[in-house]
Order: C-alpha cells, then structure tokens, then sequence
C-alpha cells in the first residue's frame, strides 16, 4: 500500500475543485494589430468611429484609445464595402456574395461594457444583371442605392432593410438621353448623391455616361458624356459642381447646370504621357485653396508600381508614397462634424485623411504645416518587419519606463502633435496596476517595444541593431521630408517588405528590466548585450568570439558567413546601446538564449553546440560542441544529413526492419505467456493469493491499478543531425553537488533528450572584474526516448519556482527555500519529468504523448493569483501542445489542472509564435500582423471596458411585424394527450444544461485523475555523474513494482474507478427520478396507444349511427370512461 502511494501523487481534495475555479479560466481577450487583408473602410464623422472590414469576412470598429469593437460575418464573404449609419451607431456592410447586413453596437444591460452585433441581412440574387458594384448612401440615411452591373439601380430600404419595388432601370434611364449617346454604357461604376438635393444623384457608368437623376419625377435632368472610362464621381459642397476620374488618369469639372461641355478642359496632374487609372477622387472646400485628394493616377511607365495618394491644395502638392497597396481613403471634415440640418457650413474644413493600405493604416493630419502623419495609438503596423520573435515583460520599474518613453518620443518629433482625431465611444479609463512590455524581434534586425498594460498595444521605442554592423541600410519612413524629384513623393507608413541583410534577424530576446540589461541574439550567431543610456555615447564594439568546434579539425561550415561589425568609434544614439558582442562560430542561427543579469552571465546554444559569455569581463568562460564526433557536415538544419551514404541508408533500414521484426515476435510470445498463466491461475485457485502473486510478470498492470492506454512512441534515433541542436539554457541557483551546499549552475538542453549540468563559479565582490568565472561540467542526463528538451526549471522545498535575478534583492519575490530539498522539472516534447536534487531521482513524471498523441511545443513557469483572495499566489506548469491546446499542470505533483483548446492545429504560426507571460496571460499571432491576446487567469478580465452613448431618438424603431395567428396544439382536441406532454417537457426541463455539463466535466477530470498518473518503472533516464573520479552511469528511476494482496485490491479499485463509472446527481437531487420518469413514460405511452385505439373504434361505430340518438352517446360516454379507469390503473 506505501508502494502505491509512493508512485502516485495524493488524490486532490474537493476543496481544490472549487480552489481551481479561483484560479484557472481560459478566455480569448482582444486582437492586437492591423486587420489581415482589408477590403473596405467607413467612417462615422458623427460619433467619430472608424470601420475596417476584411477579406475574411471581419469587421472592426475603433473609436478612442481603447474603445474597440468587433464583428465576423456567419458566412466565408469578403466585405466588399462599408457605410456608417451616422449618429446610429450602425454598420451596413456588403458582402462578396450580393448579400447585406446591419450591424449596431449595443451596449450590455449593466451600461458598463458593450458589442458589435449584426441585427439583419437581406440577400440579393447574385447574378452577372444583379452584382452590385456601386453603392450610396442618400444624404437622410433612410435608401441605399446600389448600382449593379446590368446598369440597373436598386434600392434599399434602410429601416425594414428590404428592397424597395422601385428601379431604376437602365433602359429607363436611357430613353431621355440624346441620341447622340445612345449606346450601352456599360455597368454602374459610381453613384453620388447631391450634396443639397436629396432626391437628385448622379449615375456613373463605366464607359463614361454620366447622368443626374431626379429620383421624385422619375427623369434625368442632364446628362455628361466623356471620352474616356470613368472610376470615380464627387460633388462640391454648393451641389452646383461635380468631379469626374478617368481611367487615363485625368478629372475633369463640370457644372451642375450645363451638360454640353466641361466647366474645365480634362486636367492629367501628372501627364503628358499615360497615366494610370484615378482609383477614388475627393474635392473638399477650404477658406484658403480646395483640397483635391485622389488615389492613383501615377505615369504609367516611370512610376506605375508606386502605390499613392495625391494632396493637392494651391501650390501645396504632395505624393504620398506608401509600400503596399491603397484599399480607400476618408477625408474628414468639421462640417460633417458639427453640421446640422437647420445650419450647415459653407465650407467642408478637412482636418485629417485616412488611409488604408493593404498592410497598414497612415492618418495625416493636413491642419499642421507640410502635413505630417499621425502618431497611431492602435492598428499599429506590428508587421513593419516580419515578426521572428517576442518576448513579454511583466511589471517594468517606473524608472525604466520612463526612459523608454523618453527615448521612444524623442524617435517621434516628426509625426504631428495634434491629438488623435478618432475618439468615439467611452472606453474604462482606469490605468492598469502593472506596467507591461511586449517585444517584438524582427526580421530587420530591429526590436520594437510596445505598451501592452491596457486593451491597445502601442509603440513605444524602436532599436535598431544594424548600425552595429557594416550593411547598407534605408529607412522607409521620413515622415515631413520630401523627395526632389517630380511627382513630390514622400515616403509614409512604416511597413518594408525588404529586408537588408536576413543574417541581421533577431532569433532571441531576453530584458532584465531590474538591471535594465537587453541581449539579443541573431540568426548568423551574434549575440549583442545592450545597456539603457539616457545620452547619446561613441564607442567601439569588439566582438568576442567562441568557435564551438574548436575540437573538430575535419569540420567545414556551409552555411552564411558572419555579419562584419563596424570598426572604430561608432556614435550610438541614447536608448539602449552595445556594450559587448558574442560571436559563435559557426554562425548559424541561436536557437536559445539565457543571461542571469546577477552573475552577468550570457549563455547561447545553436544547432552545434553553446557558448558561455561573461559580458563584464568580455571574455568566453566556456562553449561545448554538441554534435555527434561522426558528423562532420556544416548546416545541421535539415532532417536529412549530406554525410549519409546510400549503402548506409539501406543499412539503417534493414536494421529498422529487423529490431521491429524482433519486437512484435517478443510481444507475441509474451501475450502468449500471459494467456497460459491466466489459464493456469483459473485452473488452480488453491495455489493462493501469494503463488499468483509471485507468477505476475513485473510491468503488467494488477487489477487495483488501472494504467491508462499509452501509445506506442517512436523511439529517435542517435545519430539524427538535429539531435545536436540546443533547445533550452537555465541558470539555477542550486544543489548540485550535494544536498548542503548550493552554488550556481547552468542547464543546458538538447534535441537529442540529452542535459548537461554545468557547476559555475562565480567571483563575489571587488574580485568579479579581476577572477576568471569558472564552469564544469557536473552531471549528464540521457532522456530514454531522446525527446527534445525544451524547458527546465528549478523549484524550492515549497513548491515555489527559483525566482528570476534580481528579484529578491528588489523584495519582488520571497527568497527560495534553501533548507529542504529542490526539484528540478525537465520538459521535453514528450513528458514533464521532477528528479530530486542533487540525487537526480525520479519522483513524478506525466507522459504526455502517451495519453493523448500530442507533442509539447511551449512550455512556461507561470504565477497564478486566486481571483478572490488576493494573498494566495502558487506556481504552475503552463503548456502549449502541437494541437493548439493549453494545458496546467502542477509543479508539485504534475497533475492536470486545466485544459482548452485555444489554437487550430493547422495553424503552425500561431503554435510556434506563441509566448507565455508570467501570471497566466498568452499571445500569439492570428496571422502575420494581428496578435491574439489569451488568458489562462480566471483573475484576469475579459474584453476592454467599452460603450457607445447615442443621443435620445437617434436609432429609430423598426416597423412593425405582422402578428402571426398561434397554430392550435396537436394534442388539444383530445385534452388529456397534450397535458401529458407538457408534463414530460416540464419534467425534461428539470435538467438545466449546467448540470449536465457539470457532470460531464466532474466525470472527465476524475478520468484524467486516472490517466495522469504513470508509474515510474522502467529505466528512463541515464545519469552520468562527473562530480567523483570516474563516470559512473545509473539507473535513478528503477523501482520495484508494486505488490499488492487481494485483500488491497478491491480497495484500491474502488477509489480508482469509482469517479469513472459513478452517475453524478445533479444538484437538484432529481437523478433517481430520472430512470424512474423514463419508465412511467414508457408505460404510460403504452396505455396511450391502446386507449386512442379505442376512441378510434368508437368513432368509426358512430359514424354509422344517427347522433342525435341519446343512449348511443350515453353507452360511448361510458365507454370511454372505462377507458380511462384502465390508463388510471396501468399508470398506478
């Protein structure tokens, strides 16, 4: 019975049920980001919100820092275009498919949070005639006209968001204009509404006709013809001109009264040779100049791969150049703003333009002198750079983060000082308690720093790390510096596609913000360490290098070779600056990255080996080539390696072939062992509990312990090239040695399930400039199925993970208990494992791909907080598998406390981008710009505290809906049948969906409470110790099997399987009379049946007598009382 014990962890108490819905709560957040492919943009000028809608059918709203909505359509649609329903707080989108949708933003019941919902949809029929391919919205927000490629205009009812019977039908539209330009115009390309005249719009057709549209007398009362194709359609602000945009990059002014020539002859800005198309045009009145924006229009041969805006305003002329493709752009204006129906402004004012572009949205502000961009407080590009890795910080100090704000300001002064101009909604204003950072490495060589304490992720400060190096590097964004050349292009936005140099990418970041220390590491083998200065400094960096094949003379590196930094004094500006650089020869790309800002120790592993830095001293302290001595090929990142011969490979097949061969004959022969000593045990039962005992095999499960099904793991062979590869470095300060005395140590992890612990000394005091930093080599571990090790971690005699540097000192942490034993928890993809130390004794292990197929891809110590007892705070084991799933588990017993499934498994971005934060919360990227925010902490709220106040009568009612009649109820004409329905359904109703859900959980956990545990027999890991004379090799985690007596094992079964196969009653106490109500119901269906059967009988009877006979009605009376004095005693 102690045996039993001593291999399972103790049984979690009810206490800890309840204690687990304190803790543990899996939640999706908010989305951090720029929308993945955007297709659409509106603006609200009203309640000043902005609309991006996407090509995967999403829709987000933003109003002021923090007040953020969003929405995704049911359907796989592209949302092809937006219109606000202003002071509504109403969407309507157009989808791919012809079909619209009404969306509001309604606020919840308790007024302190609110949602985008999408209220109505009406689907047109979606035909070549019928595809809409203009829309409008009419100037009192109640049609919308949608324009259609047969050249026909329907419209929409906004307020029963129907079609309205009325069209205006191409052919219709056609018969009063002159015959002149009698020929078919082809589709609707634009509709634009009158600015003063509601009832007037124009129709623009594609080859040019244009026509303006009495909607009340059914006519049109002038018609335009230009030569060329027509894009694009803008009134003035008096109604008394338009504006036409060409397909030859031309506009042209017209007036509103005269039809038979252009106000203006045609004007190419940017001819005389062939232009571009003019995609969207904007004429907006100002007191100086008229603002003329459009999009496009560029000469075709120099400059038609620029993706840009026009601003044009007098001599003022600008060409926004941006590096990826313009979806649309809004114009905003204060007349808009303010305008009212009684009093409207002369002129439209435009204050700021908003652009989308295919990977970034850029706000200019044109009120402020040579028209600079916005600083972004959300929507930020975090794609500027493909993002290759990130890192998050939890509770920065003050002082260092106002240096990073102080810097990051200072890298704006040419973005515009006037404050955001979107700022609809109310939004929870309450400053968060901790000061949160999230890093982003990118493949750039750039590491951007971005506030993530609230609801919005915004920029904060930039590092460049290429001006270490010697490459030629461009700066996409001079925001205010114009280009002499013609069109005046300047560049805007901060997304580059291009990278300078792919050797500059980070691979590895890792901040102390207690010491205020940065290291990065990169793809061609440097690691940088860089220290936060307030001022700028000159120095010069001199790389340490450490040749980690040192010992192998035939090797040959094939892959890149190492960036070359810069000689000499090189000024850095203030931020964070190099102070020492660690070169890795090879230099391939680092695969992990350690430093402990106390001991001032930088450790960094790649696909051949590690190296060990002290960035004091600047000197190598020690490197050890992982590789296997037979291989010598120099790329190591490829599962299939050069040196392999084909006679080799035949070799290693046959060998496979053969050792599977082998393994089924034994699995046969022992399955046949098996069945003749059951036989022989049922045969001979006087042979006592001790004989069967005795002829039980060691490793077969006994029946008071249930072992859960395991698959059968393949097991990784040695000489894989990729077994060399370092996956994790851990420094500890720990019991190595021997349990007295504890001294700092570094872990090093491998691919291959190989770990080696390293004894460091460290100099104290004065000596640390002056004594060397001493590392040897301590202990090896040999994981059985050489599964990679991706994660270790050192917990205290309490159960607390070793703290990181610094934090005692700062009295951020408690220190760690040093007078009880420490656990050391090794993660590999396929297990979590606890050995004790120094000893190394397996204690507990959970095999994950065992139970359930899945593979370890993240693995995290994290803090978890009780939701409603602020003082209670313990440790846990948070886990990301391959299929998208998280998972926690205790640090003490390894236990299962949690698990849900957060990521599709098909999205292999989105697994391998994930990082875990320190108390609970994770992000990961939902795709190449967006982070998704998670959180595994019931303490942690949900989404951003956001409502829309509307102004009283502003959404009008819906119309009413035509009453239907209640159909009658089958069972009503015989009365008795329907009552006995509504009983049962009274009945069913008796078991709320909680309960039931409550029960399959209850069941489910105490299942995973018997496949969690696993027993720790069979020789799993080889020790290698290299603290004593000689390397001795043992067998730690071998232990006897357990023995168990018949008298134990009824026991034993009963406390395992018992929660399994239990029925849990539901709190109302009502799961006894759920089998009873089952079989009173089947009784009572029976009786039903025969009963009816009788009625039937009757009726047919009286169908052939008078019935008006009153002892015939007397006798079928009586009848069907019998009837039912049988249904009366059957029931009973």
């Amino acid at each position: 019975m102690f045996k039993f014990l001593r291999r399972h962890p103790p049984k979690e108490t009810e206490g800890r049920e309840s204690q687990k819905k304190e803790l543990f709560g899996f939640r999706r957040l908010i989305e951090h980001g720029f929308p993945s492919k955007p297709s659409a943009l509106a603006f609200d000028p009203k309640l000043k919100l902005l609309a991006i809608g996407t090509k995967s059918g999403a829709l987000r709203v933003f109003g002021a820092p923090g007040a953020e909505w969003t929405g995704q359509h049911k359907e796989d649609v592209q949302v092809a275009q937006l219109f606000f329903l202003p002071e509504q707080g109403r969407l309507i989108s157009l989808c791919s498919d012809n079909s619209l949708h009404l969306w509001e933003i309604n606020n919840s019941r308790d007024g302190k949070s609110s949602s985008l919902d999408e209220v109505k949809q009406f689907s047109i029929e979606n035909n070549k005639m019928k595809t809409v391919s203009a829309c409008c919205l009419t100037t009192n927000h109640e049609q919308l006209l949608l324009g259609t490629e047969g050249g026909n205009i329907l419209i929409l009812d906004v307020k029963a968001f129907t079609l309205m019977d009325q069209i205006i039908y191409q052919d219709v539209v056609m018969q009063n204009v002159p015959d002149d330009f009698k020929v078919n115009p082809g589709a609707v390309e634009s509709v634009a509404v009158h600015s003063k005249d509601p009832d007037k719009f124009l129709i623009g057709y594609n080859r040019g006709l244009v026509v303006l549209w009495d909607i009340k007398a059914s006519n049109s009362e002038q018609t335009y013809n230009s030569t060329q194709q027509l894009e694009s359609l803008c009134w003035s602000r008096s109604g008394e001109e338009f504006m036409s945009a060409h397909a030859d990059g031309s506009y042209i002014v017209w007036s509103s009264s005269d039809s038979t020539e252009p106000k203006e002859p045609a004007l190419t800005p940017y001819g005389p040779f062939p232009c571009k198309s003019i995609g969207k045009i904007d004429w907006k009145t100002a007191k100086a100049d008229p603002f003329v924006i459009f999009s496009g229009g560029m000469p075709r041969a120099s400059y038609g791969d620029k993706h840009t805006v026009s601003i044009m305003q007098g001599s003022n002329h600008v060409v926004l150049d941006f590096t990826s493709k313009v979806i649309d752009f809004v114009t905003m204006t204060r007349a808009n703003e303010s305008d009212t129906e009684e009093d409207r402004a002369e002129y439209d004012e435009p204050h700021s333009l908003i652009v989308l572009a295919e990977e970034e949205l850029v706000a200019i502000d044109l009120d402020s002198d040579k028209w600079p961009s916005y600083q972004l407080p959300y929507v930020s590009s975090l794609h500027s750079s493909a993002i290759t890795c990130s890192q998050h910080v939890s509770n920065v100090p003050e002082q260092l983060w106002t240096k990073i704000t102080d810097v990051g300001q200072s890298q704006m002064a040419a973005y515009s000082k006037r404050p955001w101009p979107i700022t609809g909604g109310k939004c929870d204003t309450s400053e968060s308690s901790s000061r949160d950072l999230l890093l982003t490495g990118h493949e750039d060589g750039s590491v951007r720093f971005w506030n993530a304490s609230g609801s919005c992720l915004q920029f904060m400060y930039r590092l460049n790390t290429s001006s270490v190096f010697n490459v030629e590097v461009h700066t996409p964004d001079s925001n205010g510096e114009m280009e002499e050349e013609w069109p005046p292009f300047r560049k805007v936005g901060t997304f580059d596609p291009y990278s300078d140099d792919p050797r500059l990418g980070i691979q590895k970041i890792a901040l102390c913000p207690l010491s205020e220390t940065l290291v990065v590491a990169g793809t061609a083998g440097q690691v940088i360490t860089l220290q936060m200065e307030r001022e700028e400094r000159e120095q010069e960096i001199k790389p340490v290098m450490v040749n980690i094949v040192s010992d192998r003379d035939n090797f040959v590196w094939k892959g890149h070779e190492a960036v070359t930094p810069k000689e000499g004094d090189v000024k850095y500006p203030a931020g964070y600056q190099p102070t020492c650089m660690m070169q890795l020869y090879p230099p391939a790309a680092c695969t992990a990255l350690a430093f402990h800002s106390e001991w001032q120790l930088v450790g960094a592993g790649t696909a051949h080996g590690f190296g060990l830095l002290d960035y004091v001293q600047k000197k190598e302290v020690t490197n050890r080539c992982t590789l296997n001595p037979q291989d010598l090929t120099g790329t190591s990142d490829t599962t299939m390696s050069r040196r392999k011969s084909f006679k080799k490979s035949l070799r290693e097949s046959f060998r496979r072939l053969r050792r599977r061969r082998s393994e089924r004959r034994a699995k046969a022969k022992d399955d046949a062992t098996k069945g003749d000593k059951n036989i022989e045990e049922k045969a001979s039962p006087e042979a006592g509990p001790s004989a069967s005992a005795a002829a039980e095999p060691p490793a077969s499960p006994t029946p008071s312990e249930p072992k859960p099904v395991e698959r059968s793991v393949e097991f990784r062979s040695n000489e894989d090239s990729m077994a060399s590869m370092v996956r994790c470095l851990y420094f500890a300060d720990t019991f190595i040695v021997n349990g007295h005395t504890h001294n700092p140590s570094l872990w090093v992890g491998t691919n291959g399930g190989h770990v080696f612990v390293y004894n460091v000394t460290v100099p104290s005091g004065e000596k640390r400039n002056e004594d060397s930093v001493s590392c040897i080599l301590a202990k090896e571990i040999k994981l059985r199925h050489h599964a990679p090790v991706i994660s270790i971690g050192v917990i205290d005699g309490k159960s607390r993970v070793l703290p990181d540097s610094l934090e005692v000192q700062h009295e951020r942490a408690k220190a760690p208990d040093t007078s009880s034993h420490h656990s050391v928890i090794i993660c590999s993809e396929e297990q979590l494992k606890i050995f004790t130390l120094p000893h190394l004794k397996a204690k507990w292990k959970f095999k994950l791909t065992a139970v359930d197929g899945s593979r370890i891809r993240k693995v995290a110590f994290v803090n978890f907080r009780s939701r409603s007892d602020e003082n209670y705070l313990e440790n846990d084991i948070a886990c990301l598998s391959n299929l998208g799933e998280l998972s926690v588990y205790s640090v003490s017993t390894l236990r299962q406390q949690m698990q849900a499934s957060a990521i599709k498994r098909e999205d292999i971005n989105g697994i391998t981008s994930f990082i875990f934060t320190k108390y609970g919360q994770g992000f990961f990227l939902l795709t190449s710009s967006e982070y998704q925010r998670i959180s595994l902490s019931a303490r942690v709220q949900g989404e951003p505290m956001c409502t829309l106040e509307l102004a009283e009568g502003m959404r009008p009612e819906p119309p009413p809906e035509p009453e239907t009649q209640p159909e009658p109820e089958a069972g009503a004409e015989g009365g008795e049948p329907a009552k006995e329905e509504e009983g049962e359904a009274t009945q069913a109703e008796q078991y709320d969906n909680t309960d039931i859900t409550e029960a399959l959980n209850e069941t489910t956990d105490s299942m995973a409470n018997t496949t969690v545990e696993a027993e720790i027999t069979q020789d799993s890991v080889a020790i290698i110790d290299h603290t004593g004379d000689t390397s001795v090799t043992s067998n730690v985690s071998e232990t006897a099997p357990a023995e168990t007596t018949p008298t134990e094992a009824p026991a034993t079964t009963t406390t395992e399987a018992a929660p399994v196969t239990a029925t849990e009653p539901t709190p109302g106490g009502d799961a006894p009379e759920q089998n009873t109500s089952d079989d009173t119901k089947a009784s009572q269906q029976k009786v039903e049946i025969e009963v009816v059967a009788k009625v039937e009988e009757l009726k047919i009877k009286d169908k052939v007598v008078v019935d008006d006979d009153p002892a015939l009605e007397k006798q079928k009376n009586v009848a069907l009382q019998n009837g039912h004095d049988e249904e009366i005693t059957a029931a009973s």
